[in-house]
């Protein structure tokens, strides 16, 4: 169990997180579709996730949003380095009604993100309720980087916002459960023997 707190004059967050749980989440960040995002983060990958965020939602859900990442990514660092006997490749297609979305990961120690929304025939801006939308790739850029990792989130097809970001998280969730899945016959699963 890997537990983080950050306090800055923008948030206060707790975090507790254990890689290899049953899917439980507790999640209290102020603000609701997120807080059902990351249920759904917690829930497919199978990691037990807690979040505690009080930031200033009043000014803008932007700082908690990606700040909830950045200790999000940094837990998951401590948890996951240094990497041995995992499968440390995952990915996903997860469709959510007419949207699918896929994703791939990569437990590289090297972070990366490609975030693709151009199947979607408009910006990818906008709110579902008072969530806005264009949040959803400063938050999984936040995870990549202080996680280390690299991850390809790619639009395959959609046209409701709310089944496109739930379809992002979940196809995460479970490329990021492939990729931490042991597997005995691996040692370090890199040609140069270290990750």
């Amino acid at each position: 169990m890997i537990e983080l707190s950050r306090t800055t004059k923008e948030t206060d967050i707790q975090v507790r997180l254990e890689v290899y749980g049953q899917g439980a989440a507790k999640i209290d960040c102020g603000i609701g579709f997120f807080n059902h995002m990351l249920e759904s983060l917690g829930k497919h990958s199978l990691m037990n996730l807690e979040i505690c965020c009080k930031g200033d939602i009043c000014v803008d859900f932007h700082h908690s949003v990606e700040d909830c990442g950045i200790v999000i990514g940094e837990a998951l660092a401590q948890a996951i380095y240094p990497i041995k006997g995992i499968e440390r490749f995952g990915n996903a297609s997860v469709p959510m009604d007419e949207a699918c979305v896929e994703c791939d990961i990569d437990i590289s120690n090297r972070p990366f993100l490609v975030f693709d929304t151009s199947a979607f025939n408009e910006s990818f801006k906008g709110k579902v309720g008072d969530f806005d939308v264009e949040l959803v790739e400063e938050f999984f850029r936040a995870v990549c980087f202080n996680a280390r990792i690299s991850v390809h989130l790619v639009l395959k097809r959609g046209k409701n916002l709310h089944h496109i970001i739930e379809a992002m998280f979940k196809a995460f969730a479970v490329s990021l459960r492939r990729a931490l899945a042991h597997n005995e016959r691996i040692s370090i699963p890199s040609t140069k023997g270290v990750v």
